[in-house]
């Protein structure tokens, strides 16, 4: 069984109306006991990494995420789910994140349009199963102000220019992070989820 993880501000129903097309089992939840005991987990993410965290927290999903990709379990962040998986954040402040991926999430550059909104380029920094498929440099859609710079680039599975070379994929072991919405991005995008639940073990070929 997937878990939906919903904290409250989620982008829900994009996400599981994908999973509805590729007919995965999956259940929408709020309680940490039902993160750690699933299948593999997604965690979708609109809006403030600092509120979002104030969420999580409230729920006791902080630590069920933590523990459930220490455990390896496969994982799948979106958006803003991939921004606090890092360290910290600069978004109304210097906030505190998960702390999963040692980093900081920073405001895009000057002198860009913010927020970043349409579709651009993911470039493939290595081989990894969730590209199973997808042509490099494939189109994806993205919404954000914000963005990912991990400590470690060898965890960077893809980037995008906005300017500058922007971290959108995160890959480290079970978890897959990406800065854009495959659930908004046609059909590499739902290939993508399928990959995904291959990873999981939920999809044959």
């Amino acid at each position: 069984m997937i878990a939906v993880i919903d904290y409250g501000a989620g982008n829900l129903r994009s996400v599981t109306n994908a999973l509805n097309t590729l007919g995965c089992p999956h259940k929408v939840t709020s309680e940490p006991g039902d993160v750690l005991n699933a299948t593999a987990v997604i965690f979708p993410g609109v809006g403030a990494a600092a509120e979002t965290m104030n969420n999580l927290r409230q729920y006791g999903l902080d630590n069920a995420i933590q523990q459930a990709i220490h455990q390896s379990l496969p994982f799948l962040a979106i958006c803003v789910g991939m921004q606090v998986l890092l360290s910290t954040t600069e978004e109304n402040g210097l906030n505190k994140c998960l702390g999963v991926i040692p980093g900081t999430v920073r405001k895009l550059p000057p002198g860009l349009k913010v927020p970043h909104m349409g579709w651009n380029q993911v470039k493939q920094r290595n081989e990894h199963p969730i590209f199973d498929g997808i042509p490099d440099e494939a189109n994806f859609y993205f919404v954000h102000s914000y963005y990912a710079d991990p400590d470690d680039s060898s965890v960077v599975g893809g980037t995008t220019d906005y300017g500058v070379p922007l971290c959108s994929v995160i890959l480290r072991d079970n978890l897959v992070a990406t800065q854009f919405h495959p659930e908004k991005s046609g059909e590499l995008g739902l290939k993508m989820y399928h990959n995904f639940l291959k990873i999981a073990g939920l999809r044959g070929n």
